[in-house]
């Protein structure tokens, strides 16, 4: 009885009119997409040798990605089945869309996906209406026996009212009562039945129309990728605030201390009195703490600029100011990037100075930051830093040059680098970087 009224209580979910609406509507749904696609589909490959054929097919799977993006928003709405849609990047004209379309490894999983749907949507239609007409028929058996059940004769001649199994007239009241019972033990089923019958439906939503494993597994990877990053960054940002406000200000606070050591043994005894090798030795003292301080800020400047807090603009304004080759910057950035991004682009600038300056022999630097909604390589905001100079040229990447470390920088990220740098110049070094990795 327990397990009866469990089965009850699922009737009155409103899940359970959802599924069954989405079983009922899967019917006309698989028949029309099966067929307008799998039409398009045949038609087009058998005109391949002709110029029509290649755009049917496209035509084909555009339409079974249409499809496909319906079912995922049924499945979300009726069956709280929520498949991500797969990642698609048009190409930009007519044979932009054409080439996308036939090469788009998920379009092709959708049209996979409405040819092995169309004999699921069947089964899973017809058991589902016949789990609930059946139900009722046999609930109403009462009511309805003498109007819509067949009137036959028995073996005696005499005239029976209703349906019979074998010899079995189910006639009398206590039989009829007997298949309202029955009929109320299948309506209590029914939504068991029809969430049994949808999982082959779930499955394939789950494993054709979302995305593919390899394409789970590289955003996995991307988002661990970018949480490395972005940990390394905020470690690199501790060690610098820690030997900013530790070793630098200790340092600092000795060097001080030192000095005023050293102006107190000249108060206190005149320049003839034997004290000279400990003057030398505080001179010493504190000429090593200045020599300490000025490795530590520089070693600091190294990991992570302070600068770099209020934003990648003013840090290169700082880069530029102090090269030795008049640099001018123009900075257009509409968002800013996360903090392991303005890193990357600061030091690929600084050392892209560098280059031009020490090996490239440029009397003028131009440096160039902009912000893309999209770079080459697709996805999202993209900043692109481009820095040229009128140096004599032939930069390329190869041992002992700084470019190879520009490269290992901005590969984890999926950054880009183009060099352009001809015998005689001018050198053009551009750089896109994610807006967040």
């Amino acid at each position: 009885m327990h397990r009866i009224g469990t089965l009850l209580r699922r009737w009155g979910h409103r899940r359970t009119w959802t599924s069954t609406l989405y079983a009922v509507l899967g019917i006309p749904l698989g028949v029309l997409g099966f067929a307008l696609v799998a039409v398009t589909l045949v038609v087009g490959t058998a005109l391949t040798v002709t110029p029509l054929g290649l755009w049917l097919v496209a035509v084909a799977v555009s339409w079974a990605r249409a499809f496909a993006g319906l079912q995922r928003r049924l499945a979300a709405t009726l069956l709280g089945e929520a498949v991500p849609a797969p990642r698609f990047s048009p190409e930009q004209g007519v044979l932009g869309w054409r080439r996308a379309m036939l090469t788009d490894s998920n379009g092709w999983r959708a049209v996979g996906y409405l040819v092995f749907r169309f004999p699921v949507a069947l089964v899973v239609g017809a058991v589902t209406v016949l789990v609930w007409v059946y139900a009722l028929l046999l609930l109403t058996y009462p009511l309805t026996r003498t109007t819509n059940s067949p009137t036959t004769r028995d073996a005696d001649g005499r005239l029976r009212h209703g349906f019979s199994i074998g010899s079995l007239y189910l006639d009398t009241w206590p039989t009829v009562l007997l298949v309202s019972v029955v009929g109320l033990a299948v309506l209590a089923a029914a939504p068991w039945c029809v969430d049994r019958v949808l999982v082959a439906d779930r499955l394939l939503l789950r494993g054709l129309l979302g995305p593919s494993p390899l394409s789970a597994r590289i955003k996995d990877l991307k988002e661990t990728r970018s949480q490395a990053v972005d940990d390394a960054t905020a470690t690199l940002r501790r060690i610098e605030r820690d030997l900013h406000d530790g070793a630098q200000a200790r340092l600092v606070a000795l060097g001080m201390t030192l000095t005023m050591v050293r102006e107190t043994l000249a108060l206190e005894a005149p320049p003839e009195v034997p004290l000279t090798h400990t003057r030398q030795l505080v001179d010493k003292a504190q000429e090593q703490a200045k020599e300490a301080i000025t490795e530590l800020r520089d070693f600091a400047r190294g990991i992570r600029p302070p600068v770099l807090d209020k934003g990648l603009e003013e840090a290169l304004t700082t880069l530029i100011a102090g090269s030795r080759v008049p640099v001018d910057l123009t900075a257009d950035i509409a968002a800013r990037p996360s903090a392991a991004i303005e890193t990357i682009a600061y030091f690929c600038t600084a050392e892209l100075l560098t280059n031009a300056t020490r090996h490239g022999g440029a009397q003028r630097i131009e440096v160039d930051v902009t912000s893309a909604a999209e770079g080459r390589s697709g996805g999202g905001g993209r900043l692109v830093l481009r820095v040229s100079d009128d140096g004599h040229g032939g930069a390329q990447v190869g041992e002992g040059s700084g470019l190879i470390g520009l490269m290992a920088r901005i590969r984890p990220v999926d950054g880009l680098m183009q060099i352009d740098s001809p015998t005689g110049g001018p050198t053009v070094v551009t750089v896109e970087l994610p807006i967040s990795p």
